[in-house]
């Protein structure tokens, strides 16, 4: 019965045109991550509960991971609410992961200035050519052949879609719409609106869009927050960052910058680690190379623990990641950076912060001289209140009755030596 009714209302959408309800917009600027996913996908089904006419999703992207690409592609092609894909404004592109995106679209659109293509997957750590490395010709071929499937699904020319994945073809905005990848060029999104009204789907369905509102359905505060946090240099940072002062901690005594410093820092982190294929090896090392590093602060080991240490911190900070997208992958630079950094200031505050303990407190005034009350009985030692403190201290000529004046005699340390002052203070 779902299905008759559904049947019936795509059959009353092609017959009468699609023109009921309002224009959907949503917008997709930077990587294609698990938040910006979910961002899409949620809008496509809010315009199928609120029944729009169309959706407009401009977009503006480098590229992103495969498993969320897929996902927003999936969700793109079962959508009955058309979606028109609008790579703008002028500068924008619809690189390696957006070109999925482009030609799953029901209406393919691109503004002057624009282009898109180069969607061959990078394999992160390859050292094999591609001709002669199985496992990346085994990813290049899923990849070309899902873009020429979503192509020939939607009537666009399936030969460059290949070629993009295969030789990263790209095309501009004017090349593509001759080339027949997309099917309108438009400068602006009145205009791409005005030469949809009257356009032709696939299906057979016609669009009828003039006049109908525009309504834009902006990311969340969440959605925008996962999106910051979908930056595997980010949330590394963030997990030595939170590693580092938890350690700090730890080794110190009291409660203090570590805790305050690493607790969110590392939360923040988890957080943002469950938006990637995390490597368990990856983490296994980080944490054996930080145990290294602290066990040579105990250890007299001429440095050769925390060598080791830093030796597996590398290595666990660049097998971390499982993401195939040179876009969305952790440099070089940021964990030379961040292990530099933060290795040198643990170090450094942590030695000095161990040799203070070591040394003997010294006092800053001497409280020699200084008159105060016994407030024990001194027989031989009690606690005695000098210039505001409590001391302990022991005295000379015992014994001294609480409450009786006293006289500092010495400091030795933590202790004072007293005695009954000679005149009356």
């Amino acid at each position: 019965m779902r299905k008759l009714w559904g049947g019936l209302a795509l059959f009353l959408s092609a017959s009468l045109g699609v023109g009921a309800g309002e224009i959907l917009r949503l917008e997709l600027d930077g990587t294609v991550n698990p938040a910006t996913s979910a961002y899409v996908r949620r809008g496509l089904a809010e315009a199928q509960r609120r029944g729009a006419a169309l959706v407009v999703l401009v977009l503006d992207t480098p590229g992103g991971l495969d498993t969320a690409t897929k996902d927003i592609v999936e969700a793109l092609l079962a959508s009955e609410v058309p979606v028109a894909v609008w790579v703008g404004p002028a500068g924008a592109r619809a690189a390696s992961a957006g070109t999925f995106l482009l030609l799953a679209a029901h209406v393919a659109a691109m503004a002057p200035g624009t282009s898109t293509g180069a969607a061959h997957p990078v394999a992160l750590g390859g050292t094999l050519p591609e001709e002669k490395d199985p496992a990346v010709q085994k990813v290049v071929s899923d990849a070309a052949a899902r873009l020429r499937a979503i192509a020939e699904a939607r009537g666009r020319n399936a030969d460059w879609a290949e070629r993009a994945v295969r030789q990263s073809a790209t095309a501009t905005a004017q090349e593509a719409l001759e080339l027949g990848v997309i099917d309108l060029v438009a400068e602006s999104l009145p205009d791409l609106l005005r030469k949809l009204e009257g356009f032709r789907l696939r299906d057979g369905r016609v669009l009828a869009v003039a006049g109908l509102p525009v309504r834009e359905l902006p990311m969340t505060f969440r959605d925008r927050f996962l999106a910051h946090l979908a930056d595997p240099n980010l949330v590394y940072i963030l997990l030595m960052l939170g590693l580092y002062a938890l350690i700090y901690e730890f080794l110190t005594p009291g409660v203090g910058l570590g805790l305050v410093v690493g607790v969110p820092a590392l939360l923040l982190a988890l957080f943002g680690l469950q938006l990637f294929p995390v490597s368990f090896v990856g983490v296994g090392l980080i944490l054996f190379g930080l145990a290294l590093i602290v066990l040579d602060v105990f250890t007299p080991s001429y440095g050769l623990l925390t060598l080791g240490g830093l030796a597996s911190l590398v290595l666990g900070s660049l097998s971390l990641f499982e993401a195939e997208s040179p876009v969305v992958r952790l440099s070089w630079g940021t964990v030379a950076a961040t292990l530099g950094t933060l290795t040198a200031i643990f170090f450094f505050i942590l030695a000095k912060g161990l040799r203070a303990q070591r040394h003997k407190p010294r006092p800053l005034t001497t409280l020699v001289g200084l008159v105060g009350e016994a407030r024990d009985d001194l027989n031989p030692e009690g606690w005695v209140f000098v210039h505001g403190e409590l001391w302990w201290a022991r005295a000379e000529e015992p014994p001294i009755a609480r409450g009786e004046p006293v006289e500092v005699v010495a400091q030795e340390g933590r202790k004072l030596r007293v005695r009954r002052p000679s005149r009356s203070a």
